[in-house]
């Protein structure tokens, strides 16, 4: 049990158990007046001999019984002579070990520290210390001192881990640097919010009105919609208005720091097609803009291809397969292989697959090397199992690397530099690519191969920013291929006529036939039990569903009893209870514990997995799925595999990166197909009960879609037409950059 009471610590460190320098996690003892406590949490940079002041609550370990987690902590330099000897002797100074440490305490006594720190042209004077050890010596410590005063310089301010974020990022310069400007936390460092750096900027005595905190604000409002509504961009007079609101401050002074930064190129400002003012952060504008470059370069730089009679060759396919192509199937395959860029588009039962299976087999008739990918692991799973062809994430087909804990961003080892060696490239569930991942994608594919993009442009928009793929179909620069007809192996199906009934706003059939079902529920506990009872019992009973692999619950909202956080809450005590043999960690008021379902809902990109193969990689990324597999407290980790086979060891910082997974929301759905899933369908906002909404969940499914709840609920969301649009300007910068390079001819 833990003991939620705070409470402090104070003593000298003794011995150092384990210190990771990357987050700052620590686990060591101190000598509290004679008694021996062990402290565990963040504690950057702490050595042997220091005094230390923790402020914390004491837990329980079952193997190591009483420690202190720490929360925030101050330190002090030793001052006694024993005390200098163990801080030296611990290795924290590069350039001194025991024996030098004792030399030195031995002519310096209690001045050790002030003499390497003001005069360490003295060292010098010890045997074995040359004048190239007194440097390193004296840098090492100056390292260590800026540190020191980093921390201190945030006690109160700042998480010690995200104190030791700035002093990697900045260095000892950290307290001048952000003295000088504390809205450089915000901007600079990934976790630390406008609101801290505002709170901490007020403390220092920097005004109201201050150029840096309008500068700060009227990005932190930008980076607010790119991240929580997608808006890559957004309208000046909007930007304008909410921003005053938020800081306080006049329309005209944000007007002015606006027009400074746009001036200065932090941001860009640019007309939309409806003609007003749209704002951009510079680098989400540049990445558009290369979308926009690059799309339109393959396009126009596709190879031709070997092939006299290319609609015979499709008609061998054809032959071959079995099947008869439809018209628009057969213009989207000859286009695939003819064009550099293609769209396909369609919802289910259309033939979307068919089409990748025969752009496949041209593609191999013809020697040209190509590779499949898509957003997920999932979704790659099932292109793999559809096509007869390994398919991977976008993420490792682009060989995502470390960042070295750097950066928010990913680093990918292919790139302008790298280039991707095929010579086409077939991405699925397009709908969901993001504009940056997009943007990543287009840096590594050489000039001249095919892209062919397949998706469903009436699924939700892509977790992340942008709209890219209903920007590039709504450009008009490229052939786009819309897939229409159901054919026959999909007509016997109700989830794909019922899809597409709502699509068409039309009310779905609710005969339960053999795939689809709709079960009446009026209120939340009835709902809430049939959930439950559907999961667990009824379709592993009846179809031999695995309630964690082959069953997933997916929901418009989070909130209220038929949301994702409640029924998580739900589907943990019955799937998988506490008890003696499992490990478990508390966050906040969520506990996780082995055999728990969890989602990542950040990207990771430090993270190194294992596959089922052995190979190796990095990232974790917003939307994978996976078990809990261990939770070692000792080591302050934990272990997941995920559904595509990969396995990773996670520290416990990164249980703020995840969330239980038993009920997931439709947007985090997305990329992903489950053998059932369940839709409960009761009081939500209703900005969430919309027709693309329904349509996304709905064509989760892959054998079985349960619908329950209230009927006025369907009805509600089929009716409901309305999408909120992002602002984006990928289209609109296609269509300028295809006009400046073919000039449209002015009528006479």
């Amino acid at each position: 049990m833990e003991n939620t009471e705070k409470t402090s610590v104070k003593g000298l460190v003794d011995n150092i158990t384990y210190s990771n320098p990357d987050n700052g996690y620590c686990i060591c003892s101190i000598d509290c007046e004679g008694e021996e406590i062990t402290l565990v949490g963040c504690i950057p940079g702490i050595s042997e001999g220091e005094y230390i002041f923790a402020e914390g609550k004491w837990t329980t370990h079952p193997t190591y019984g009483e420690q202190f987690s720490v929360e925030s902590y101050r330190r002090e330099l030793p001052a006694t002579t024993e005390a200098i000897l163990s801080y030296l002797s611990s290795g924290v100074i590069k350039g001194i070990g025991p024996v030098t440490a004792k030399r030195i305490v031995d002519k310096f006594g209690e001045d050790t520290l002030k003499v390497i720190e003001e005069h360490p042209e003295y060292l010098s004077d010890i045997k074995g210390i040359s004048p190239k050890r007194v440097t390193e010596i004296s840098e090492s410590f100056k390292n260590q001192y800026g540190m020191r005063q980093v921390m201190l310089y945030f006690e109160g301010m700042l998480s010690p881990r995200l104190s030791l974020k700035a002093y990697k990022k900045w260095g000892n310069a950290s307290v001048d640097v952000l003295k000088n400007n504390p809205y450089l936390l915000c901007e600079e460092l990934d976790g630390i919010g406008f609101e801290k750096a505002d709170a901490m900027a007020k403390k220092i005595g920097f005004a109201n009105d201050s150029h840096e905190r309008i500068s700060a604000g009227i990005k932190y409002m930008l980076s607010l919609e790119l991240n929580r509504n997608g808006h890559c961009c957004v309208p000046l007079a909007t930007l304008i208005s909410r921003t005053s609101t938020v800081l306080m401050v006049s329309r005209e002074e944000i007007e002015d720091v606006i027009a400074m930064l746009s001036q200065s190129g932090e941001l860009v400002a640019v007309k939309s097609a409806e003609g007003d003012i749209q704002v951009y952060l510079e680098n989400v504008y540049r990445t558009e803009k290369y979308c926009a470059e690059k799309l339109l370069l393959l396009d126009e730089a596709a190879t031709n291809i070997p092939i006299e009679n290319i609609d015979k060759e499709i008609d061998k396919v054809e032959l071959a397969s079995g099947i008869q192509f439809a018209p628009l199937q057969r213009v989207a395959i000859k286009n695939s292989v003819t064009r550099g860029v293609v769209i396909v588009t369609g919802g289910p039962g259309t033939g979307k697959t068919t089409v990748v299976r025969a752009i496949i087999e041209l593609l191999r008739k013809i020697d040209i090397p190509f590779c499949l990918a898509a957003p997920t692991g999932r979704a790659a799973k099932r292109m793999s199992a559809a096509t007869g062809h390994k398919a991977s994430t976008i993420h490792r087909l682009l060989e995502c690397k470390s960042t070295g804990g750097d950066e928010d961003a990913a680093i990918f080892g292919r790139d302008e530099d790298n280039l991707l060696d095929e010579e086409a490239i077939i991405i699925d569930e397009a709908s969901m690519v993001d504009v940056f991942l997009f943007c990543s994608l287009l840096r590594a594919i050489r000039p001249g191969a095919r892209l062919i993009i397949i998706g469903d442009a009436d699924q939700l928009s892509p977790v992340g920013p942008g709209e890219v793929f209903s920007d590039v179909i709504k450009s008009d620069c490229f052939m786009s291929v819309r897939l229409n007809d159901i054919f026959r192996q999909a007509q016997g199906s109700s989830i794909v006529t019922n899809a597409h009934l709502i699509k068409d706003g039309r009310m779905p059939i609710t005969d339960n036939s053999a795939d689809y079902f709709f079960l009446q529920r009026a209120k939340s506990p009835e709902l809430r039990s049939l959930v439950a009872e559907l999961c667990t019992k009824r379709l592993p009973k009846a179809y031999r569903f695995d309630s964690l692999s082959d069953i997933q619950i997916i929901c418009p909202t989070r909130k209220g009893d038929a949301g994702t956080v409640s029924l998580n809450v739900l589907m943990q005590g019955i799937l998988n209870p506490p008890s003696p043999g499992k490990p478990e960690h508390k966050v906040g008021e969520t506990v996780y514990r082995t055999g728990d379902k969890i989602m990542a809902v950040r990207n990771n990109y430090d993270i190194e997995w294992q596959d089922d193969d052995g190979k190796k990689g990095y990232g974790i990324f917003n939307g994978d799925i996976g078990i809990i597999t261990e939770i070692d407290k000792a080591e302050q980790c934990f272990g997941v595999k995920f559904d595509d086979g990969r396995q990773a060891l996670l520290d416990y910082a990164s249980f703020d990166d995840i969330e239980h997974a038993y009920a997931i929301t439709v947007h985090k759905s997305q990329g992903s197909e489950y053998k059932s899933v369940i839709i409960p369908l009761m009081d939500c906002p209703p900005g969430l009960l919309s027709r693309n909404m329904l349509y996304t969940a709905v064509t989760r499914a892959e054998k079985i879609a349960i619908l329950a709840g209230r009927s006025e609920t369907v009805a509600d969301m089929v009716s409901n037409a309305r999408k909120n649009p992002r602002h984006t300007g990928l289209c609109r910068m296609l269509m300028l950059v295809k006009n400046k390079r073919y000039p449209k001819k002015e009528e006479e």
